[in-house]
C-alpha cells in the first residue's frame, strides 16, 4: 500500500504542474494513466462501477466524481480538483489535491486553504484507541471555524485490498459511536468543503456532483496508516 499510494502521490505532483489555463481534463487523465501504468500501477477508478475514466476532475462547483473531457477547457481562475487511485499487487492508493488554475480569487485561497488545513486537522486524530467520530469532528470544527461548510453526503473511507472498506468517514460529527482506531488500518480521510450551503447533488450524467447554490467546492485526501504511535501518510512522496 505505501508503494500504491506513492504512485498516487507522485501522479498527481506531476499533474500539478501540468494545471496551466488551456489543459483539458481529458489530457491530464491521459497523463494520468500512462504515469501510473508505468509505474505499475492499475487506475483504481477506470471502469469502478462504471465510471469511464482514471482521473476525477472536479472544476469550481463541482464538488467529486467530475468526467475528464476534451470539451472541458481549464481557463485562468479556476480550481480544480484531482482525484486519483491505483490497484498495486493487489492493494489500493487513494488521494486528491485541489489546485489554483492561474490567479484565483482571495475567497478560493482561502477555501483551498480551509479544506487541507481540515485535512491536517484530521490527521493529527488518527492515534490508537480514537474513533472515527473524532476525525469527523476534527474537519467539521476546523471548517465551520473558518464559515466554511462541509459536505455530508459523501464519505472517506477505509481502504485496502478493496478500493472502498469500512468504515466511512464522514466529516462531519454524528451522535452515535463511531468505531474505535486500530494499528494496521488505512483510512482515506477527504474533506469535501464547499464555499456556501453543504447542500449538493448529482448531474444527469450520473456521477458529478456539484454545489446546490453554484458555490466553488474544494477536496484533498490522503490515505494514512494507524501505527502504535504517529499517523504515517502514505499517499505522500517524502
Amino acid at each position: 500500500m505505501r508503494e500504491a499510494n506513492k504512485i498516487v502521490a507522485e501522479t498527481l505532483a506531476m499533474l500539478q504542474e501540468k494545471i496551466v489555463p488551456g489543459c483539458s481534463t481529458w489530457q491530464l487523465d491521459k497523463l494520468a494513466e500512462e504515469y501510473a501504468r508505468k509505474r505499475g500501477g492499475i487506475p483504481a477508478f477506470k471502469g469502478y462501477r462504471g465510471f469511464p475514466k482514471s482521473l476525477c476532475v472536479s472544476i469550481n462547483e463541482q464538488v467529486v466524481h467530475g468526467i475528464p473531457s476534451k470539451k472541458v477547457i481549464l481557463k485562468n481562475g479556476d480550481i480544480i480538483s484531482i482525484d486519483f487511485g491505483v490497484k498495486y499487487k493487489g492493494y489500493f492508493g487513494d488521494a486528491a489535491v485541489t489546485v489554483p488554475v492561474g490567479d484565483i480569487e482571495p475567497k478560493k485561497s482561502d477555501l483551498l486553504r480551509v479544506t487541507e488545513e481540515s485535512l491536517y486537522e484530521a490527521i493529527k486524530q488518527v492515534r490508537p484507541g480514537k474513533r472515527v467520530n473524532d476525525i469527523s469532528s476534527a474537519v467539521q470544527h476546523h471548517v465551520e471555524r473558518n464559515k466554511f461548510s462541509v459536505v455530508r453526503q459523501f464519505v472517506g473511507h477505509g481502504i485496502g485490498a478493496n478500493l472502498h472498506e469500512a468504515p466511512e468517514i464522514p466529516n462531519y460529527s454524528r451522535k452515535e459511536r463511531t468505531p474505535r482506531l486500530l494499528p494496521g488500518m488505512v483510512l482515506a480521510i477527504e474533506p469535501m468543503v464547499n464555499m456556501g450551503t453543504h447542500e449538493v447533488k448529482i448531474l444527469a450524467d450520473g456521477w458529478t456532483v456539484v454545489t446546490s447554490d453554484k458555490q466553488s467546492s474544494a477536496h484533498f485526501e490522503h490515505s494514512v496508516l494507524v501505527t502504535e504511535n504517529e499517523p504515517e501518510i502514505l499517499s505522500t512522496i517524502n
